[in-house]
């Protein structure tokens, strides 16, 4: 998810650089949305697997 979130922040760069900034803003967007869901779903399953590990052992 990290790897689309950076793919769409390279078109953003790029769609800015060239003047469309409709199609910028929107992809920088997308990016955004994508880093911080891909952060959220990260640290949801560090905390399930600290406290499965925890049951577990």
């Amino acid at each position: 998810m990290i790897k689309w979130a950076i793919i769409f922040a390279v078109i953003g760069l790029i769609a800015g650089a060239l003047g469309f900034s409709g199609i910028a803003g929107a992809s920088m967007g997308i990016a955004q949305f994508l880093f911080w869901a891909a952060i959220i779903i990260a640290v949801v399953l560090f905390l399930l697997g600290v406290t499965i590990f925890k049951k577990v052992t």
